[in-house]
């Protein structure tokens, strides 16, 4: 007969310690799948990555080179990050600059007016400066429409070319800021005339020479001058104030004697019995400086 070996207490605690442990694996298992029917975020596991440093100057290089590559799309991302991390360093102003500067390349110049708007006020008297206001303004200059939409944009990049001009008269960014001040301008202008032509032809004679008078006020120096005098003098003659009318073709004929504008005027007041005669206490008059014999 073979008899059982004795089952020591040892043996049975080790026994049982390893039941328990079983037990209490399978009860964490429930538990977490109990849990994961309560989890917002589904299934999804989240593992701890840890990402190397990437020292400042390697950043804003790695910035540049997918400049260079063409993606300033990628390269406003990684100039951005490189502001978050290092936001109390001289790379933070550097990579808010180039982080406009990639996203007026990538052509998201709403993003682009947003972060030269930023910079300017942060950081105006950098050397910089001028450039990001410079960006800013160029940025709306871009989004300027054709002349049958808003022209809130010229207006925006209008006020920022001039104060280019204004905080920064040394800048090398003036002379081009000149040249968009003058296009801009005529844009406005353009818009201004396309109204005033638009009230002229249905015979609001007062919301017409409204509009004419604007660009003779605000966009004199812009080629539309010369086009608003003579619409004027047809508005005031449809009014039948004939003293203005003369007056906006004297002024017009002094400033612009060879141009058809003023023979087209010339030949409108000949027609109702009348020529060109200056009132010096016009508001034409005045606006010129300019005295026309009569």
């Amino acid at each position: 007969m073979i008899l059982a070996a004795p089952i020591s207490r040892v043996s049975v605690l080790a026994r049982g310690a390893r039941l328990l442990l079983f037990a209490g694996a399978a009860a964490a298992l429930a538990s977490c799948s109990m849990f994961d029917d309560f989890n917002p975020f589904g299934g999804e596991k989240y593992k701890m990555v840890i990402e190397p440093d990437v020292p400042a100057s390697k950043a804003y290089d790695q910035g540049l080179a997918q400049l260079a590559n063409g993606a300033p799309q990628d390269a406003a991302k990684k100039f951005t990050d490189l502001g978050e991390k290092f936001p109390d360093s001289d790379w933070a102003r550097k990579g808010l600059l180039m982080t406009t500067y990639a996203q007026y390349q990538a052509g998201d110049f709403d993003s682009a007016e947003a972060s030269a708007e930023r910079y300017v006020k942060l950081y105006p008297k950098s050397q910089e400066a001028a450039y990001a206001l410079y960006l800013e303004a160029s940025s709306y200059y871009r989004q300027i429409p054709d002349i049958s939409r808003d022209q809130e944009r010229a207006a925006k990049a209008l006020a920022a070319f001039q104060q280019v001009i204004k905080d920064y008269p040394n800048s090398e960014y003036v002379e081009d800021s000149k040249y968009k001040i003058q296009v801009t301008t005529d844009q406005l202008a353009g818009k201004e005339m396309s109204i005033g032509r638009f009230y002229l032809n249905r015979r609001n004679y007062t919301a017409a020479i409204n509009r004419f008078r604007s660009v003779l006020t605000a966009y004199q120096t812009t080629r539309h001058s010369e086009e608003a005098l003579y619409r004027l003098v047809e508005a005031y003659l449809g009014l039948g104030i004939t003293d203005e009318a003369q007056t906006a073709a004297a002024v017009l004929g002094h400033n612009f004697p060879d141009g058809d504008w003023y023979k087209d005027a010339y030949n409108l007041l000949k027609n109702g019995g009348l020529s060109p005669k200056e009132n010096q206490q016009s508001w034409i008059s005045k606006l010129y400086h300019s005295v026309v014999p009569s």
